[in-house]
């Protein structure tokens, strides 16, 4: 019988778009989601309270609307209707298998998903929800990783978890250099000066401002987000 206690009480956890869509390389991948639902609910039944920020990269980025001939704003917003509609998938499943779970937006859409307000969404944490925060800031030219940084010091996070495809932070591409070098820990200050791929510089410095650690791990690997929250020693630190 597992005793570990959870050493972090409020987390939030970031998702990007492209998390959800699985080998396809668009869209939602069903499965993808029902397997990240269900790791979040390990842990929810373990107390933690869970927030939630994802991005909408699988089916449209601000940038690359941009370099195909959009308006930058025009594409941002359209990037963050993206967010709602992964935001609504995730809380279809997590509801599925018994997750109390609200979407609370940036952009007011009031048939869909509740507006984001501070007090409601921390009230929500309190009664064990899961509350996931759909369209960034609301605002463009920012991203969701900047959202994520904003969103856990408004909710008084204890830490983010940042999901991602390789099991923490490296000098270089794992996935096209094999030589390529994995920190365990990094200073913020490491994470801007070597301009090394954890959240753009603007979530870095907010959470070097507020000194608000950041934990780099695998999301596909099973039970990882479980194994950050008891504590154990994977992923990468940004302290």
């Amino acid at each position: 019988m597992d005793t570990k206690k959870p050493i972090y009480r409020r987390i939030l956890l970031k998702l990007s778009g492209e998390s959800l869509m699985g080998p396809e390389g668009y869209g939602i991948n069903i499965q993808v989601v029902k397997g990240i639902a269900a790791e979040i609910k390990e842990i929810s039944e373990l107390k933690v309270e869970v927030a939630i920020v994802i991005g909408g990269g699988n089916i449209f980025r601000g940038l690359q609307g941009e370099s195909q001939g959009f308006d930058r704003a025009t594409g941002d917003y359209m990037g963050m209707l993206a967010t709602v509609i992964n935001a609504m998938a995730l809380q279809n499943f997590l509801e599925e298998v018994g997750v109390f779970t609200r979407v609370l937006s940036a952009l007011e859409i009031h048939q869909l998903v509740e507006p984001y307000i501070r007090r409601r969404a921390t009230r929500h944490l309190e009664k064990g929800r899961v509350v996931i925060f759909a369209a960034g800031t609301g605002n463009p030219f920012f991203t969701t990783d900047t959202a994520a940084a904003l969103r856990a010091m408004e909710v008084r996070a204890d830490v983010i978890l940042k999901g991602t495809k390789v099991d923490g932070v490296y000098d270089s591409d794992p996935l096209s250099n094999s030589s390529a070098k994995r920190f365990s820990q990094l200073t913020y200050l490491d994470v801007l000066n070597q301009k090394l791929k954890v959240m753009d510089s603007t979530a870095i410095s907010l959470c070097m401002d507020h000194d608000l650690k950041i934990v780099v791990f695998d999301l596909f690997k099973k039970d990882n987000i479980k194994r950050v929250v008891l504590g154990e020693d994977i992923g990468t630190i940004v302290s």
